[in-house]
């Protein structure tokens, strides 16, 4: 069924206008903003400086697809919009402040994937757990409390 609009008068447009304004007013000032972001050669890291004053920064190697982009390429984020949004244009690829700010720094697969690869480091410290549960008789079993009988 077709829409029917009302033609509003300029009072009426006005005022829609000016609420529509108060409504991007808060939106505005609760969500966080950038007012810059540079690239940190010497600790390969974005750094992002907010509207109210704070500067946050996270390592390129934890973001995707800034991992394997030069020096160069990563000087060249830009600030979105009202501050909403880092955009590199020769990586494409956007990142926004507020997700930024949360931690995520992909897609839910991309990051599902980095963590994986992350809990699948081997350390001396794990080796050694590992063997010294082998000549224990293993992994204890799922279900089996120690200590008890039944």
């Amino acid at each position: 069924m077709a829409r029917k609009w009302t033609p509003l008068d300029d009072e009426q447009l006005d005022r829609e206008i000016e609420d529509a304004r108060k409504r991007s007013k808060i939106v505005s000032d609760s969500e966080p903003r950038a007012v810059g972001a540079r690239y940190n050669r010497r600790s390969r890291r974005i750094e992002v400086e907010l509207a109210d004053g704070c500067l946050f920064a996270f390592p390129v190697k934890s973001a995707q697809g800034l991992d394997g982009a030069t020096a160069d390429q990563l000087a060249e984020v830009e600030v979105l919009g009202d501050g909403y949004a880092l955009h590199w244009e020769k990586l494409d690829a956007d990142f926004t402040v507020a997700g930024l700010l949360a931690g995520r720094l992909g897609s839910r697969a991309w990051m599902r994937e980095h963590a994986r690869r992350a809990g699948s480091v081997t350390s001396g410290a794990k080796a050694r757990a590992a063997r010294a549960n082998g000549r224990k008789g293993g992994r204890p079993r799922k279900g089996v409390s120690r200590g008890t009988q039944e």
